[in-house]
């Protein structure tokens, strides 16, 4: 007898699952300087534009995709499409790796939550984090032996990813999502309560919100913000789709989407104030303009913030606290996510049971995560990263506009998710699936190869990207097709009538 698929246990479950994949490390430090960089205030048109265009008409297709076939992504898009079913495959693929090194990274933030208590980082955070914690090697291609301390947390991170998943939907990812996603907005509201009460507070909100119109024109600030709306709401990798296939028959799909796309939209308005409220005490402390200590990415979270916390005296250690707590508490729901999109696609291919996919996962996991506790895992995680994101999701959210749009056509999914929501969408969602969506990525990519052949990316050498980021994109595909061609274990076709 055939197993009936595992449900949320509340619909609340879900919206809160999905959300805390959405939110992420990039929400607290790359949304705050996307917005700074990108013309203040003025960004904020062609983000909600992004929102509007591409991010909740994604989320309905995947949600509905997801809901409708009831699998996984792969399986989902084989019982719409077999012959499309590699595309499936492909950002599993890339999920995985993305996993790999995002516990790295969880790990660097727990390490940090440690240091955290006493600013072990000391007077200089920069040589702290490059030279003593990560020991960085001079090169992508000299490893130089492992760091204990980085690989001690990939292993926690792990284990954690492995207990949560093992447990299942309601009894595992449910459950942890009710505890971490309010404790994560209880901590952000409090680093914001305390960041626009410290001096020179306004400083750096002023910097941050002051619209620079002349940005809008400009189609890398387009790009930009299509970019940033694309990776926060975890499209095209193989999340969204899964989580949507827990859901019971009868569930309100495009208002889930609209709930999950403004929830982390919010978050990360939330994350921006607080960082720019602390960030402009830093340039007042040190009497200095905004632009000397705004920086992005991982040298906000590990090196000018803890610059900042050191200068705070006893605040100091409390607001430190609270943000790695922060850092990891977001980088785990959005793990378990990546583990959970994983494994199901594994469980619905072979037939296994969970418990043996996610314990053999976990084992493969970090024996593959320990290659990122090499002198040179900063280097690996900068180039796979960068490859994934502007290549690699950009198709496959590409390729599911069109496969959705044209070939199984827009109007059976908006049909589907129509006849189960309160709130119906409109042909609006259809033309933006059949020509918008596809045209503004097709646009994306483009700029992206232009940009990577006519300046490669981060200086690197040629054979850098060539080992640890085209090579990626290669596997990605390679092994989707692979995979694709191997049987189901189950017949792939009898639900599909059941629910459509």
């Amino acid at each position: 007898m055939k197993k009936s698929r595992e449900q949320w246990g509340t619909k609340v479950g879900f919206i809160l699952a999905a959300i805390g994949s959405a939110v992420g490390l990039g929400n607290i430090w790359r949304f705050p300087y996307v917005v700074y960089s990108n013309g203040g205030g003025a960004f904020l048109i062609p983000y909600f534009c992004a929102i509007f265009t591409a991010g909740i008409p994604l989320l309905i297709l995947e949600y509905g995709m997801g809901h409708k076939f009831r699998g996984s992504t792969p399986l989902a898009i084989a019982r719409a499409n077999k012959k499309w079913e590699w595309l499936g495959w492909w950002p599993i693929i890339s999920s995985s790796i993305i996993l790999c090194y995002y516990s790295m990274i969880l790990s660097w933030a727990i390490k940090y939550l440690t240091l955290s208590f006493t600013k072990g980082w000391g007077a200089d955070p920069n040589k702290y984090f490059y030279k003593d914690f990560l020991k960085l090697s001079s090169s992508p291609f000299e490893f130089g032996g492992i760091v204990v301390p980085i690989l001690i947390g990939i292993i926690l991170v792990w284990a954690v990813n492995w207990m949560i998943c093992y447990k299942g939907i309601k009894g595992g990812i449910e459950k942890l999502s009710k505890i971490l996603l309010p404790t994560l907005l209880v901590i952000m509201i409090i680093i914001v309560i305390r960041g626009v009460t410290l001096e020179g507070a306004s400083v750096g909100l002023n910097k941050l919100f002051t619209p620079d119109w002349t940005k809008v024109k400009d189609p890398k600030v387009w790009i930009a913000a299509y970019g940033q709306v694309f990776f926060s709401l975890s499209i095209a990798t193989g999340i969204m789709m899964t989580y949507a296939s827990y859901l019971p028959k009868k569930t309100d799909i495009n208002n889930s989407a609209f709930m999950t796309a403004f929830a982390n939209c919010g978050f990360e308005f939330l994350s921006a104030i607080g960082v720019f409220a602390i960030l402009g005490f830093m340039a007042n402390s040190q009497g200095v303009s905004i632009d000397k200590v705004v920086s992005g990415g991982i040298g906000l979270a590990f090196i000018a913030f803890p610059k900042v916390f050191s200068v705070m005296g006893a605040w100091g250690n409390v607001l430190a606290v609270l943000f790695f707590s922060c850092l990891v508490f977001a980088g785990l729901t959005s793990a378990v996510s990546l583990v959970e999109a994983i494994s199901s696609s594994i469980i619905d291919k072979t037939g296994w049971e969970r418990k043996k996919v996610v314990s053999g996962m976990s084992l493969v996991g970090v024996c593959i995560s320990t290659v990122f506790a090499t002198r040179a895992g900063l280097y690996l995680l900068d180039i796979m990263d960068n490859f994934i994101n502007n290549y690699g999701i950009v198709v496959v959210g590409l390729l599911e506009a069109i496969l959705v749009g044209w070939i199984i056509k827009a109007k059976t999914i908006r049909n589907h998710t129509n006849s189960i929501s309160y709130y119906k969408i409109g042909k609006w969602w259809e033309v933006i699936i059949k020509y918008i969506t596809p045209t503004i990525l097709t646009y994306m990519l483009g700029k992206s190869i232009i940009t990577e052949i006519s300046k490669p990316y981060g200086g690197y050498k040629l054979s850098s990207l060539l080992a640890y980021g085209w090579s990626i994109i290669l596997i990605g595909i390679i092994g989707a097709i692979i995979i694709s061609k191997k049987p189901w274990k189950q017949e792939i076709k009898c639900e599909e009538e059941e629910v459509g």
